[in-house]
């Protein structure tokens, strides 16, 4: 599946990225970027930012699906950095399949985060040299040992709505690093990825100053688990 472009004008491109498909090139996943695709139509995003990461302002994994902002000129891109850096403005908020509903209903977790020292590619609370990590999570709806949960985090942290999720002992389906593998298997479907969609992403426009919606309508495999 191919992103689809939500909105676009002279400073930014917004997109729905499908799971499975990268931001940008990284060790093993050179070519076949998110970012490269859209440089490749849009010459003047090749100069923005740098060459590996071209008008890349902020960062899905690979399996999370969801809206994206990219900058096209280089003023847009410094404005977003610095309004995603400093959280101004800023209001990202995903939806999650989650195995079991956090209780209570709605919550606030504060923790820090960083990279387990035995594990630098698994992230973990508490850690020595960990970032504050701010996430509030919300349950939609919850069936059969399933949850559809809101999260909307303050904080950028490396996979933290995954590791949060799995803190509050209700990890996210079909995640390889924090999930339940043995739950993942009696789901069916069986998940094929980490049910995490960005679902809505606020943020100040780069050239206007005024704050600006976009969403992703969730796919089927968030909407049908």
């Amino acid at each position: 599946m191919e992103s689809v472009v939500i909105f676009e004008d002279d400073d930014i491109v917004v997109v729905a990225k499908p799971a499975g498909t990268y931001v940008h090139a990284s060790p093993g996943h050179e070519t076949g970027s998110l970012a490269d695709a859209l440089a490749a139509t849009r010459p003047g995003m090749k100069s923005v930012g740098s060459a590996e990461r071209p008008g890349v302002v902020h960062r899905l994994d690979a399996d999370t699906s969801g809206v994206m902002v990219f900058a096209k000129t280089r003023r847009a891109y410094f404005s977003l950095r610095e309004a995603f850096e400093r959280h101004d403005r800023v209001r990202k908020t995903y939806l999650a399949v989650c195995h079991g509903a956090p209780s209570p209903n709605e919550g606030t977790l504060r923790t820090t985060i960083g990279r387990k020292p035995w594990d630098p590619k698994r992230m973990a609370v508490d850690v020595p040299d960990g970032k504050i990590a701010v996430t509030h999570w919300s349950v939609l709806g919850a069936h059969n040992g399933i949850a559809l949960v809101e999260f909307r985090i303050e904080t950028g942290r490396t996979h933290q709505i995954r590791v949060h999720a799995a803190h509050l002992g209700h990890p996210i389906a079909g995640d390889p690093l924090y999930g339940d593998a043995a739950r993942d298997r009696r789901m069916r479907p069986r998940p094929v990825r980490t049910l995490l969609h960005a679902v809505e992403l606020a943020f100040p426009h780069p050239a206007t100053g005024k704050t600006v919606v976009f969403a992703a309508p969730p796919p089927p495999d968030i909407v049908y688990a």
